[in-house]
């Protein structure tokens, strides 16, 4: 009787064990899902990044090169304006009347001129006969050269007249905006062009346009390393220039394209930087001289790079990681050294990582490093999921 109880004690033990393997076995959760990926490649190139304003090609203030009552203003303030365009007009009664004067002036030197040539023309005979002296000859071939002179002078200040009657119009010299009117119809201008002339209004260019930043004394000999390389940033070399992009303080992308077309000569010394200068197209006229907008110059020639997600880049200190599946589906972390963030939210990876590298790019607050976890390849429908029906 007692073997029989200690045999069934022992029966009940066992399957009671059994029973507590078998649920400690089913509890235990399986490994974590992620979704990995191999880093992309493409061609990339490192860019600077830097602040300028736009400026114009040609900026003029117009003034006038004669005195007088303002007459007309022929535009509106703050219009597009083309070459040629007339834009100012000053009182031209005056200046009518000087050239009036001088033309008058002028005929009657030419016909104290014809006068003095035939009485020149007579002299040559006379003195040839011994009817007259030498010296007589020698006065009227000196009041010839007199008349002569006075119609140089008469037709110069003719001219000059002219010139003056035609500075009564001012035009625009260059296509361009123009502002507002400085000065009002009926005001007297001063003009001129020495001491203090009127200032009327301003014109600048707007397309195409330029783009003046500044950048470090490091950058320019990086930049300068590169021309040699065949990459000139300064177009120095008269090419086409560069490629840099551009973006404006409400935009989020640097959509805007133009190229490098002037670098400075001299570091400026109190600042340790230089000057450059790419110009855009602005045929719409978005851009306006003065403006604020940031540019992305190119740092390196182009290279092949490998890009991952940028959300799959983790941070430990000062270092940066991501989170890899080796072969036997443990996670390990590789330490990388970062570079540019592309427009799709990848980021450049200069080294830590290869091409065939497993990159953990979804899960990853449930991967830890040396776990074991279960990869799903990205675009690949996970298991127990529905595939999409042709």
């Amino acid at each position: 009787m007692r073997v029989l109880r200690l045999g069934a004690a022992l029966a009940f033990a066992t399957l009671v064990a059994a029973c507590g393997e078998d649920q400690k076995q089913a509890g235990a959760p399986p490994p974590p899902a992620v979704t990995v990926a191999a880093p992309v490649k493409r061609t990339v190139f490192d860019f600077d990044e830097y602040v300028g304003r736009f400026t114009a090609i040609n900026s003029v203030e117009v003034r006038a090169r004669v005195s007088g009552y303002l007459d007309g203003i022929h535009f509106k303030d703050g219009q597009m304006v083309k070459q040629g365009d007339l834009l100012f007009t000053i009182d031209k009664r005056p200046f009518q009347y000087t050239l009036d004067q001088a033309r008058a002036n002028l005929q009657t030197a030419k016909s104290n001129l014809d006068y003095t040539q035939a009485d020149l023309n007579r002299g040559r005979e006379l003195v040839g006969q011994h009817t007259i002296t030498e010296q007589i000859f020698e006065q009227r071939a000196q009041a010839f050269r007199n008349a002569q002179a006075s119609v140089s002078g008469a037709q110069a200040a003719v001219q000059q007249a002219e010139l003056d009657l035609q500075f009564t119009e001012l035009r625009a010299p260059v296509d361009g905006r123009i502002g507002d009117r400085r000065v009002s119809v009926g005001n007297l201008v001063t003009g001129g062009t020495s001491g203090s002339t009127t200032l009327l209004a301003t014109i600048v260019s707007t397309d195409p346009i330029y783009f003046e930043f500044t950048f470090d004394e490091a950058s320019f000999l990086r930049y300068e390393r590169m021309a040699k390389q065949g990459t000139d940033i300064a177009s120095r070399g008269g090419g086409g220039g560069v490629a840099v992009a551009l973006k404006l303080i409400d935009e989020n992308d640097f959509a805007h394209t133009g190229r490098m077309n002037f670098v400075d000569n001299v570091i400026d010394r109190a600042t340790g930087t230089i000057r450059g200068r790419a110009v855009l197209a602005n045929a719409d006229g978005l851009f306006t001289p003065g403006m604020f907008a940031r540019v992305h110059v190119p740092a390196s020639p182009p290279y092949e790079g490998l890009l991952v997600p940028d959300a799959a880049i983790g941070t430990e200190q000062a270092r940066k990681f991501v989170l890899t599946v080796a072969s036997d589906n443990t996670v390990v972390p590789k330490y990388v050294t970062l570079g540019q963030t592309t427009k799709d939210n990848l980021r450049v990876i200069k080294d830590g990582i290869g091409p065939d590298d497993r990159v953990i790019v979804n899960g990853l607050l449930r991967a830890r490093p040396g776990q074991k976890v279960t990869p799903q390849e990205q675009g690949q429908t996970p298991p127990g999921q529905p595939t999409a029906q042709k």
